[in-house]
């Protein structure tokens, strides 16, 4: 009886070893590879290129004036898209702002 209560332990003991959750060993490959996936669902950066101030077109001009009349423009950019990014000084505090080549508000 004895014997039996032994082995009985010895089994149930093996068994729950097995019943453990293997803890993941992170290497340097799957180190790199969750890196390249965060990498690969970031947003792609816009790429924005200076034109001239004169070149903005009206109804950008006309947004500016109507939303920001006390605004002096420093430099004007635009992408691909035909969105623009302005920067400009409003009361001594320098910020950027986006509209779209129809003079709308855009927000980034």
């Amino acid at each position: 009886m004895k014997k039996l209560i032994l082995s009985a332990g010895i089994i149930l003991a093996s068994l729950t070893g097995f019943a453990q959750t293997a803890v993941p060993v992170v290497t340097t490959t799957m180190a790199k590879a969750e890196k390249s996936v965060k990498a690969a669902v970031l947003p792609v950066q816009e790429k924005f290129t200076e034109i001239k101030t004169e070149e903005t077109p009206d109804a950008v001009v006309k947004a500016l004036k109507k939303d920001y009349p006390n605004a002096v423009v420093s430099k004007v950019y635009v992408n691909e898209k035909k969105d623009y990014k302005i920067d400009l000084t409003v009361d001594d505090q320098k910020t950027s702002v986006y509209t779209d080549v129809n003079g709308y508000w855009i927000k980034k």
